[in-house]
């Protein structure tokens, strides 16, 4: 489980603690009312936990779809193969999901990474290699020499 789930699992909890705790303290109808609120924030999260990996791979869906025409037109002729971070599977849930890693043929030992917020901000954001800056034909980032 990722830090960030168990921030999240601990402050739906401690929310829902406070909210029982309460609600022993009040009578008749209002009980109820504090345990029905409860009843709701709990569904309300566990829907939001099983949702959230499924909707992640949508908007990942989107950002490929966004990010194909980008590099058909700036790199024509290329060819490149996009990967994407495989969120779900442990050992991968500190990486961002939404960062687009592309390996074009003609650097195969050279992965771009790309953040795409819509069809006219996307941005080249990394890349990761053992090669020097010189040696690399699709860097978009601009260093400053000094």
């Amino acid at each position: 489980m990722h830090p960030v789930e168990i921030i999240e699992l601990m402050f739906v909890g401690a929310v829902l603690i406070t909210i029982i705790a309460v609600s022993f303290f009040l009578k008749g109808k209002w009980r109820k009312v504090g345990w029905t609120v409860a009843i709701v924030i709990l569904i309300a999260y566990s829907i939001f936990y099983v949702v959230r990996p499924h909707w992640i791979d949508v908007q990942i869906s989107e950002k490929v779809d966004l990010l194909v025409p980008y590099l058909k037109q700036r790199y024509p002729g290329e060819e490149w193969v996009i990967s994407t971070v495989p969120h779900r599977l442990p050992g991968h849930k500190s990486k961002n999901p939404y960062y687009i890693g592309v390996i074009f043929e003609s650097e195969p030992d050279v992965t771009y990474e790309y953040w795409i917020e819509n069809k006219n901000n996307i941005f080249q954001i990394s890349f990761a290699t053992n090669k020097s800056f010189a040696d690399l034909e699709h860097m978009e980032i601009e260093w400053d020499s000094e």
